[in-house]
């Protein structure tokens, strides 16, 4: 009997849903990229979801610029015992934080090696807090992510039906995957609508399954709307200051199906043809 208990036991804590970290490299411009990820994360947060977002770029377009982030409290910090990871962590809203790995770019290779494992380990106590991780990052000159703990995490390519842009995300797709191997990529298309952004990634999946032998999955769009940068200027969410917005109702339906593949045990495999995400 107690052996059949521990095995019920370890099935269950197996069948946990672990937090969600997505890393998000984009094709657009920073400001585009930081206001996407900061109204993103505020539907997550206030549909009930205790969101982290993680600055690992460190500049005036970044998440933590957006939010305002104090650059002398960072992980690198807590990892280095010089703060507490409470000063760490600023409180946004209900649900919702920020935190900065570093004040500056950091690359694994520019640590000793035990900096780096303790990074990494202050990393994954944030982690697990959170329901869902959002990580606002770069690629260095060598491919790599600011920290080596981003290569398990899900990886989101933002980009818009713009050609230039296009042809930039597929760079980034190429430059991690020569690196990290054969792994699956999220699409999310921004300033476009729902066809426009079906045709491009339709385009970038067929590409990448040719080329590349990579699959992708459709995580969704964001339209064209000004009341994105209305409620920028007012220093708000768009889901806040305009509710009913396209922008608005867009960001909640993708946090909506973030959040729900989030607590679910099982990820499934969507048509990648059709656009269809993997439970999404």
């Amino acid at each position: 009997m107690a052996k059949f208990d521990q095995a019920e036991g370890l099935r269950r804590m197996l069948a946990e849903p672990k937090p969600r970290v997505l890393t998000f490299l984009s094709a657009l411009r920073d400001d585009d990229k930081g206001g996407t990820l900061v109204n993103l994360a505020a539907s997550l947060a206030r549909q009930g979801n205790q969101v982290l977002m993680v600055d690992a770029r460190a500049t005036q377009d970044s998440i933590g610029a957006w939010l305002n982030a104090r650059h002398d409290r960072t992980l690198l910090d807590v990892a280095k015992q010089q703060r507490t990871m409470q000063e760490a962590i600023k409180v946004v809203a209900s649900g919702l934080s920020v935190t900065m790995l570093s004040n500056e770019t950091v690359a694994p290779s520019g640590l000793s090696l035990e900096t780096g494992r303790r990074l990494s380990r202050v990393f994954d106590v944030i982690v697990s807090r959170s329901d869902l991780v959002i990580v606002d990052s770069d690629l260095d000159a060598s491919d790599t992510f600011p920290l080596n703990s981003l290569d398990d995490s899900e990886i989101v390519i933002q980009v818009s039906a713009d050609p230039a842009q296009i042809k930039a995300a597929y760079g980034l797709i190429k430059r991690v995957s020569n690196r990290l191997g054969r792994r699956e990529f999220g699409i999310l298309v921004s300033g476009a609508t729902e066809s426009e952004a079906r045709l491009v990634f339709a385009n970038m999946s067929q590409a990448a399954s040719r080329y590349l032998a990579l699959p992708l999955y459709f995580i969704g769009h964001v339209p064209e709307d000004e009341h994105v940068k209305k409620a920028a200027n007012l220093g708000r969410s768009v889901i806040d200051a305009f509710p009913l917005a396209r922008a608005s109702l867009a960001f909640a339906g993708l946090a909506e199906k973030l959040a729900l593949s989030a607590r679910s045990t099982l990820r499934l495999e969507g048509i990648a043809e059709l656009g269809v995400g993997l439970g999404i």
